[in-house]
C-alpha cells in the first residue's frame, strides 16, 4: 500500500495526475531486459541483461547474458522482445524490459526504452557489437543484413558484469558526496572495460548525476567474471570523495549473488550490504571499507596541513627546537629473550592475595620501571607517542626479566594527553603494548574517585573503567586520592578490587615526616591503617615532588613495616632534589619490597631515579645491566632526535623543591603552561607563587588534580602580579580560576585539616556557589552507558569508525576532549602510525617519508610542491608523490584566512583595547581563548554573575561581573584569542 501511495504521489508531481493502475503484483521478481536492434523492416536481439540488483528501481549491477536463467524462459523473453519490435516496425537500438516471477517462470512486459541505455556496454562486451556505431549506421540507412547482424550469428562470448561507480555514501542512504579527486587511477587489464571521464584534481559537484565511471568485466565463466570485477574494484583508486565501491564489493561477495540467485529485493533484504565501515562478507583488503579506503588520504591531509600551517600549536612544543627533530633511523636494541618473572601469572591464575604473599616472600628487592608513563610525563610533558614505546616493548620486558615487579605504563596524565594532544586512543595504546609485552605486569595510576580525570564521576563510571582496564591488560592499580581523602580513595579501591586487579593503597607524601607537625608519622600510619581496612593488597608511598630524604624514607618505611608485616610496601619518588637513588636504597634497607625507577636515559631531574643505578647498588635485584643499557641507548636516541622540543630546559637537580614542593610530573607542564601564558623568564616567580598558593589553599598534598589547583592559582597570581595577601580581597576573590573554586566548594573532597577559612567562605560567596556535602560522586546520577553509546553512534554515523564500550568510557571521562579527538580522526584518521618526525615537524619540499598505513601496507611519500596562496580561497595546493603517483590537496592557510577575516598577521589575534580601572570595564585576567560567552548587549547582570569562560592550557577561569549593571558592549566571541588585560565587555549602572 505504501509503495502504491508513493507511486501515485510521484505521478501527481510529475504529470499532474496521480491515477495509477495495478496490472499485476509480482512478488520479488527478477528484472530482465532484452537488447534489440531494428532497421524498420527487421529486428534482432543481442541477448538479454539481468538488472535485478537495484536500489529504488535504479540499476546498480548488470549481467549479460542473464545468469542462472533456464533456457526455455530465456527464449520466450527473446522471442517476445523481437516480436514486439517487429510489430512496431522498430528502428535503431532499444531495450524491451520484463519482470520475471521466479516462482512460476512467468514474465510480464514493463516497457520499451527506445534509446541506448547506460548498461549497453555490458551487452557490447558479450556480443562484440558496437551498439553506438550500429545505431549511427542504421540512422544513415544501413540494413541489419548490411551490418552483418544475422540472428543465428549473434552469440554471447562468455559472461560480462557491469558495475556503476558513483560518488555516493551507502551508509548515509547513498547521499551524494562532493569534493576534489585527490587521486584517480583505473584498474585495467584483460577483460576489463572502463567508461567514464575522471582525473586527479577533478571537482565533483553536487549538481549533476553521481555516476562517475562504469566498470565492465568479461570472462569465459560466471565465477571468473565475478573474480575479475572484484579484483578491478580492489585495485582502482578514487580518493577525495566517498564512493559506493565498498558496497559493490559486499554485493560481489554475497553468497546469493555468487549463485546468481537474486531478485529486485536483494538489496532491501540484505541491509548488511550497506555496512561498509566493515565489510560484511569478509573482504580482507585495504579497499574493502571506507575506513581503509580513506586512511592514507586522511593521513596525507594531516601532513599537508602541517606543511602549510606549521606544527600543531596545541602540542605545546618549543617551536625554536623543531629543527632538532630529525629523521635519523633509530634501530631497535638487540636484546635476547629471557624467562619472565612469575608475578603476572600468579595474579591472573591465583589472584591478588597470592601475589601479595609471593612479593613478601621474595628474597630480593623488586623494581618497577616507570619509563612508559611517569618518566616521560615528568621530563617530556607526557608527549611520547605509542609507536616509540611499542618499538622497544618486547625488548624492555626481556631486559627487565625476573627483576621487575611491573612496568608503570598507563593512567595519570597519559589518558588525557593521548586523546587531547597525540590524537591516539589510550585504550589502543594499552592493548597494543599488552600484546607486545604479554608476560610482565602492567601498572596504572588511578586517581580514586576521579578515575583518570580531573573531577568527580558517577560511581558506575569508575567501576566500569576499572573492569575494562583489567580486561585490556592492566594488572596493578596504584590507587590514590589527591587530598588523601579515604572516602574518595575507597571508591577506586573497591572498583579495582571488583575488577580483579592487585590494588595498592597509596599514601600521597608531602612535607617531612621527621619534622612536620601536620604530616607527621601518626598521620601516615593512621592513613595506612584506614587503607588496610579497605582491603588493599599493598601499600604505596607516592612522593610526587622528591621530598623523601633517606632519613624520612627510613623512618616512614620502618614504621609501616613494623605495623603491617605481611603487606607489601612499594615506594615511588622523583629525583628533583637529587636524592632519589639514596632514598630508594634507604627504603629498601628499611623493609620496602618494591621501588620505582626509570631507564637511565629517562631518569633523574623531575623523573624517577635511575633504575640501573639502583640495581648496581643492590646486586640482588638481578637486573641484566648490559641488556638494560641497550634499552637506555634507544631512549637516549629517541629523546635527542624526536622529543627535544618538549624538553623543559632544566639542566640540573634543584634542592629548592623542598621549599616549593612542585610535583615532578607537574614541573615540566608548569614550564610549558607558563610560556603559553606569556610568563617566559618568570618561572622563579611561579615557584614562589606555587608555595604561596599551597599555603593559601591549606598546605595540601599536591598530586593531580589537587596539584593542578595549586598550579592554576600560582600562575594566576603571577599573571596578575598578586602577592599572597592580595588573593583574599574583594577585587580578586571572585576571579579565581574555576579549578580553585571547585576545590574550595568540595569538588575534590576534603583536604587534611579542613578547608582554609575565611578564603573559602569569601570565594563561594563571591561566586554564588554552595559547598558540597559528602563525597561528590554520591550525589551524581549513574551514567547511562547504553544511551551514551547510542548517542555517540548517531553523532559519528558514517565516520568509518565503530563506537565501542571503550569509546563510551573515554567520552564519559572527557566528553569535550573525546569529541575533539573524534573530529580530528574524521578529518585525519588515525595518525598514530605516522613517524614521529613528520607528526611533529612540517615536511619541507622534496622531503621523503615511509610509513605503514596501519594494515602493513607501505606508503612512500614525497612532498613535491606547495603552491602560492590563492587569495580568493586563502588556500594552497599541496602535491605529494605517493608510491610514484601524484596526490593533491587544497589546504586552507590559517594565517591568511585570519588576516582576510580581520585578524592580525602572525599571532592570529585582533588588537584589543586594554581594560581600564573603571568599574564598568571587564578585562581578561590572563591570556587564553574564550570558550563561552554568557551574556549579550543589553543584558542586566548582577555582581558576581558569570560573563565569560576563558581557557588557557587546560585551566578554565570564569570572568564575572565586577558590579551590577547593564552590558553595554561585548567585545569578544567564542574562539577569540585574548591577552591579559584585554577589554572584553563594558557595563554601566
Amino acid at each position: 500500500e505504501s509503495q502504491f501511495e508513493s507511486a501515485a504521489s510521484e505521478a501527481l508531481a510529475a504529470f499532474g495526475d496521480g491515477s495509477c493502475f495495478l496490472e499485476r503484483y509480482v512478488e520479488d521478481p527478477r528484472h530482465v531486459e532484452v537488447q534489440i536492434v531494428g532497421d524498420g523492416n527487421d529486428v534482432v536481439h543481442l541477448w538479454e541483461r539481468d538488472c535485478s540488483v537495484q536500489r529504488r528501481h535504479q540499476k546498480v549491477v548488470e549481467i549479460a547474458p542473464a545468469w542462472n536463467l533456464n533456457d526455455g524462459l530465456r527464449k520466450r523473453l527473446q522471442d517476445d522482445a523481437v516480436r514486439l519490435g517487429k510489430s512496431a516496425g522498430y528502428k535503431n537500438a532499444g531495450t524491451v524490459e520484463f519482470l520475471v516471477d521466479v516462482k512460476s517462470d512467468e514474465h510480464f512486459f514493463i516497457e520499451v526504452n527506445p534509446r541506448i541505455q547506460v548498461e549497453h556496454t555490458v551487452t557490447e562486451e558479450v556480443t562484440g557489437i558496437d551498439l553506438v556505431q550500429t545505431q549511427f549506421r542504421i540512422a544513415a540507412g544501413a540494413s541489419l543484413r548490411e551490418l552483418g547482424l544475422i540472428q543465428q550469428d549473434i552469440k554471447p562470448r562468455g559472461v560480462a558484469i557491469q558495475c556503476r561507480i558513483t560518488t555516493e555514501n551507502p551508509e548515509r542512504d547513498f547521499a551524494p558526496d562532493a569534493g576534489t579527486l585527490a587521486v584517480y587511477r583505473h584498474a585495467q587489464g584483460v577483460g576489463m572495460r572502463v567508461d567514464g571521464v575522471g582525473y586527479t584534481g577533478m571537482r565533483i559537484t553536487p549538481y549533476f548525476d553521481s555516476l562517475l565511471v562504469k566498470y565492465t568485466a568479461r570472462a569465459a565463466t560466471w565465477p571468473a567474471a565475478v573474480r575479475r570485477m572484484r579484483r578491478a574494484l580492489l585495485e582502482m583508486r578514487i580518493r577525495g570523495v566517498k564512493t559506493n565501491v565498498p558496497f559493490l564489493l559486499n554485493v560481489l561477495e554475497h553468497p546469493d549473488f555468487v549463485k546468481g540467485d537474486v531478485t529486485t529485493s536483494f538489496i532491501g533484504d540484505n541491509p548488511s550490504l550497506l555496512s561498509i565501515g566493515k565489510s560484511a562478507w569478509d573482504v580482507m583488503h585495504f579497499q574493502s571499507s571506507q575506513d581503509k579506503v580513506f586512511r592514507v588520504e586522511r593521513n596525507l591531509r594531516y601532513l599537508a596541513n602541517v606543511a602549510v600551517n606549521g606544527h600543531p600549536s596545541s602540542l605545546g612544543a618549543d617551536a625554536s627546537k623543531l629543527d632538532k627533530v630529525r629523521t635519523t633511523y633509530i634501530p631497535k636494541p638487540d636484546v635476547a629473550r629471557k624467562e619472565p618473572g612469575p608475578w603476572r601469572k600468579i595474579l591472573r591464575e591465583e589472584g591478588p592475595e597470592a601475589l601479595a604473599k609471593a612479593v613478601r616472600a621474595s628474597p630480593s628487592l623488586l623494581v618497577t620501571d616507570t619509563t612508559w608513563r611517569d618518566a616521560h610525563q615528568s621530563l617530556l610533558a607526557t608527549r611520547v607517542r605509542t609507536s616509540d614505546i611499542a618499538r622497544v616493548a618486547r625488548e624492555t620486558q626481556d631486559a627487565l626479566g625476573k627483576s621487575a615487579f611491573s612496568v608503570e605504563m598507563w593512567g595519570g596524565a597519559t589518558f588525557d594527553v593521548c586523546l587531547r594532544f597525540l590524537h591516539e586512543c589510550p585504550w589502543a595504546r594499552l592493548e597494543q603494548l599488552r600484546e607486545l609485552a604479554p608476560d610482565i605486569p602492567f601498572q596504572m595510576l588511578l586517581r580514586g574517585a576521579n578515575g583518570v580525570g580531573y573531577t568527580a564521576y558517577p560511581d558506575n563510571v569508575i567501576y566500569k573503567f576499572c573492569e575494562q582496564a583489567y580486561e585490556s591488560g592492566i594488572d596493578i592499580f596504584r590507587v590514590f586520592d589527591s587530598l588523601n581523602d579515604v572516602e574518595n580513595l575507597a571508591l577506586g579501591v573497591k572498583a579495582a578490587k571488583a575488577a580483579g586487579g592487585f590494588v595498592e593503597g597509596t599514601l600521597c607524601y608531602t612535607g617531612d615526616v621527621t619534622s612536620s607537625k601536620k604530616y607527621d608519622l601518626d598521620y601516615y600510619l593512621d592513613l595506612a591503617t584506614r587503607m588496610i581496612d579497605l582491603g588493599v593488597h599493598a601499600l604505596a608511598i607516592k612522593d610526587m615532588a622528591g621530598l623523601l630524604t633517606p632519613r624520612s624514607a627510613t623512618v616512614l618505611v620502618e614504621a609501616l613495616r613494623q605495623k603491617f608485616p605481611t603487606t607489601p610496601i612499594h615506594v615511588h619518588t622523583h629525583d628533583s632534589a637529587g636524592l632519589g637513588v639514596a632514598s630508594m636504597l634507604a627504603a629498601s634497607q628499611a623493609g620496602a619490597d618494591i621501588v620505582d625507577g626509570a631507564v637511565d636515559a629517562m631518569s633523574g631531574l623531575t623523573s624517577q631515579p635511575s633504575l640501573g643505578a639502583i640495581a648496581e647498588a643492590v646486586p640482588e635485584v638481578g637486573l641484566d645491566g648490559d641488556a638494560y643499557a641497550k634499552v637506555s641507548s634507544y631512549w637516549d636516541d629517541v629523546r635527542a632526535t624526536l622529543y627535544a622540543p618538549f624538553e623543559s630546559g632544566q639542566l640540573a637537580t634543584a634542592s629548592d623543591v623542598h621549599s616549593h614542593e612542585i610535583p615532578g610530573g607537574q614541573y615540566t607542564n608548569l614550564l610549558f603552561q607558563s610560556r603559553q601564558l606569556g610568563l617566559d623568564g618568570q618561572f622563579d616567580a611561579v615557584k614562589i607563587a606555587y608555595a604561596a598558593a599551597n599555603r593559601l589553599l591549606g598546605d595540601i598534598p599536591k598530586v593531580t588534580p589537587s596539584s593542578k589547583v595549586v598550579g592554576d592559582l600560582a600562575q594566576f597570581m603571577v599573571a596578575n602580579k598578586l602577592r599572597e595577601e592580595d588573593v583574599d580581597t574583594e577585587q580578586w576573590v571572585g576571579k579565581l580560576p574555576d579549578s580553585v573554586v571547585d576545590y574550595l566548594k568540595g569538588g575534590l573532597g576534603t583536604p587534611p585539616g579542613g578547608f582554609p577559612e575565611p578564603l573559602r567562605a569569601h570565594v563561594l560567596k563571591a561566586r554564588g556557589v554552595e559547598a558540597l556535602q559528602g563525597r561528590p560522586g554520591l550525589s551524581m546520577e549513574p551514567y547511562d552507558f547504553e544511551q551514551a553509546a547510542k548517542d555517540l553512534s548517531e553523532k559519528f554515523e558514517g565516520a568509518a569508525y565503530h563506537i565501542d564500550e571503550k569509546d563510551v568510557l573515554s567520552e564519559a571521562l572527557y566528553p569535550s576532549v573525546f569529541a575533539d579527538y573524534m573530529e580530528h580522526r574524521l578529518v585525519y584518521d588515525d595518525v598514530g602510525h605516522l613517524p614521529t618526525h613528520v607528526f611533529l615537524r612540517p615536511m619541507a619540499l622534496n622531503d621523503e617519508v615511509e610509513f605503514e598505513d596501519g594494515h602493513g601496507r607501505a606508503e612512500y611519500v614525497e612532498l613535491r610542491s606547495i603552491s602560492e596562496l590563492d587569495d580568493k580561497t586563502c588556500s594552497r595546493r599541496v602535491v605529494f608523490s605517493v608510491n610514484g603517483e601524484a596526490w593533491q590537496f587544497r589546504v586552507t592557510d590559517e594565517e591568511a584566512m585570519t588576516i582576510a577575516s580581520g585578524g592580525g598577521a602572525g599571532s592570529a589575534r585582533k588588537m584589543r583595547r586594554k581594560a581600564s580601572s573603571s568599574s564598568g570595564d571587564v578585562g581578561a585576567p590572563m591570556p587564553g581563548v574564550v570558550v563561552d560567552v554568557k551574556v549579550g548587549e543589553g543584558d542586566v547582570v548582577s555582581k558576581g554573575e558569570t560573563l565569560f569562560v576563558l581557557s588557557a592550557m587546560k585551566m578554565e577561569s570564569t570572568i564575572v561581573a565586577p558590579a551590577a549593571g547593564t552590558v553595554t558592549s561585548v567585545l569578544c566571541a567564542i574562539g577569540d584569542n585574548i591577552e591579559a588585560e584585554d577589554l572584553l565587555a563594558t557595563l554601566e549602572d
